[in-house]
């Protein structure tokens, strides 16, 4: 493994170990122990930032697709382990994305509504790159992918309760054409 790889490891650890409590001192999130049948792909040499695309954001360079939607993949509570039964989601897109060479993927982070806002964005971030570094480690061209993180502010259901909140918890993709 190499010296880069490790540090970023070791920087996006000391980022989740650190944001576990918002500026009050609550507790903003903790593991909710759903990670039996999980693929912790940051385990793998996966986690940390890809630079790349840093040309301006593809929503103002591209046109958005509308002729193919994929499904979100969604996180348990307070984490960034794509389940495997999520992947499938991914490899999708990977395979999208190699059949289609002008083709661009924004990947976007979102969280529940529990938790600061700053913690909700950072959270939001982990999990769009931990996709990000996903789709590259498949063959995906980094230049080709961006991330967002939206944190609590896009919530795909509404509504305090597991239910909703299990639904946004999700990372998803907008596709945009050169």
């Amino acid at each position: 493994m190499k010296f880069s790889t490790i540090m970023t490891v070791l920087a996006v650890a000391l980022c989740v170990a650190g944001c576990k409590y918002d500026k009050a001192g609550k507790k903003g999130a903790g593991a909710d122990g759903d990670t039996a049948n999980a693929q912790d792909i940051s385990a793998n040499g996966m986690s940390g930032s890809i630079a790349g695309a840093s040309e301006g954001k593809f929503e103002d360079m591209y046109t958005r697709c509308t002729d193919v939607n994929f499904s979100p993949v969604y996180f348990g509570f307070d984490s960034t382990v794509v389940p495997e039964g999520e992947l499938s989601k991914i490899d999708a897109v990977t395979q999208h994305l190699n059949a289609n060479s002008d083709r661009v993927v924004v990947v976007e982070g979102n969280c529940d509504e529990r938790g600061s806002n700053e913690y909700n964005l950072t959270l939001g971030e982990q999990r769009a790159v931990i996709i990000r570094n996903y789709l590259v480690q498949s063959g995906i061209g980094a230049e080709r992918i961006q991330t967002r993180s939206y944190g609590e502010e896009k919530p795909a259901v509404l509504g305090s309760n597991e239910e909703a909140w299990a639904k946004n918890r999700r990372g998803e993709f907008a596709i945009f054409k050169k």
